[in-house]
Parts: C-alpha cells; structure tokens; sequence
C-alpha cells in the first residue's frame, strides 16, 4: 500500500499504459480518476478498480478545468498527476505531415502538459507537496525515421518535465518523466505503420531484451517515481526500454 490515501488523476487511462497505472496504483491504496476521451473505455477502468470516471479531451482548456473541479471536489486534494494521454501521426516523410496531423499531436502531447500544470500546480503549491509524471517516450531520446513531428513533442515533453521540475522544487513538487519503449497498446500499430510479423521481428531488433514494454512495466516505474520511496528523486526521464536507447 504505497499510495495509502493518495489521490491521482491519470489521463489517457482507459486503455494501455495508462490503465495498467490506474490498476497499479488503485492496488497499492491510491483514490484514483480515470480520465479519458472515450467515456466507455474511462467508465470501464474506474469500475474495475473503484476510481472515479472522468471524460476529458486533455488539448481543452475548459475541459482539464472541470477535471481539476472534479477531481478537487472529490477528494479537495490532488497529490499525483499523470499526464499519459497521447497520440502519434502515421509513419511518414516529415513533409507529408499535415497541418492538422501536427497540431492534433503537438496539442494533445504538448499543449495539455502546459493546461493541467495551469490547472493543478496552484492546488499542490496550496498544499507543498505533489507529485507529477509525465509518459514521454524513447522517441524523445533515439528517433525513429518517419515519426518526426511525435518524436519532437516526446523530445518537449522531456525538456518541460527538467523545467518543471526546477521550478517547482521549491514548492515540494516533484516532476519526473518515464520514457517507454513501444508496448502493446493502442497506438502500437499507429507507430510501425502496420502490424505484421516481419515488421514486428524488424521492430523487436532494436530492442536489447528482445519484447515489447507492458502496461505493468510502465506501471512499476510510475509507482516508484510518484511514491515518497521517490522523495529525492525529480527531474529524471526514466527509460523502461530493454536497452533500446543504450
């Protein structure tokens, strides 16, 4: 029981490495909001774990604002903040990105990291104390070709996370990131353009232990690093890659 009382707000928790956090932490007694676009899949997660539901597109202002309401009425506390919620564009030549392809992936990847922090950072400095992880990715460190404009805003993420976590010191808030290797989630196929055996063994090669990242993988990282076991530790972009970025 690790988060014993805690109370933590994961966005993009209906499905993959956020729901497998959700689960992790709602185990080890943490109050947990399941904050996704797709309400079943939210609806779905919080009942299996007993956490509160909480449809949200993270790239709104007004939608992270009535979040943090919820989540402020609810518990009139946030000690964790997950900010998980992510989207890739196709594999493809940087230049055949299209506007909107890139504004939907800077905004959702980028943009939201900067609305939650505008929503939630007042409330942990009220309270001198917090906890927030960022999901980057190892697209942010070691570039795969044809995922440009993703990797650049794994690469911001990464930087906002050292930023934040600067800043925020002083106020007894701790900002860290984890950086996974590709997993089995939804956005697994998005990344290798298809999913078939050839490319899969083609993307496997790169990797040193030989698999894919699992949501328990991720969520063992993020227990550690928003747990007070963690209390020295901010700033850092764990990578949970089996050796990828080696």
């Amino acid at each position: 029981m690790r988060l014993q009382d805690k109370t933590a707000i994961i966005t993009g928790a209906g499905s993959g490495f956020g729901a497998g956090i959700a689960a992790r932490f709602a185990a080890e007694g943490a109050r947990v909001m399941v904050v996704d676009l797709n309400e079943g899949a939210a609806q779905g997660v919080a009942g299996e774990i007993g956490g509160i539901a909480q449809v949200c597109d993270v790239s709104s202002a007004a939608d992270v604002a009535a979040m943090t309401q919820t989540a402020m009425d609810s518990w009139g506390r946030i000690d964790i903040l997950i900010n998980n919620a992510g989207i890739t564009h196709m594999p493809k030549p940087l230049e055949e990105v299209s506007e909107e392809e890139f504004d939907r992936v800077l905004s959702v990847n980028a943009k939201s990291v900067y609305l939650t922090a505008r929503a939630i950072v007042p409330h942990m400095k009220a309270a001198g104390a917090g906890a927030i992880l960022n999901v980057a990715s190892t697209a942010g460190v070691s570039p795969r070709p044809n995922l440009n404009w993703y990797n650049a805003s794994k690469g911001w993420m990464i930087t906002a996370t050292k930023t934040m976590a600067v800043e925020l010191a002083p106020h007894g808030i701790r900002v860290n990131a984890v950086n996974p290797v590709a997993g089995e989630t939804p956005l697994l196929k998005s990344f290798m353009g298809e999913d078939t055996p050839a490319i899969r063994e083609k993307f496997l090669s790169t990797i040193p232990l030989g698999r894919f990242s699992t949501p328990d993988d991720i969520a063992n990282a993020a227990l550690y690093l928003c747990s007070d076991e963690a209390s020295m530790v901010t700033g850092v972009a764990m990578e949970v890659d089996g050796g990828r970025c080696i």
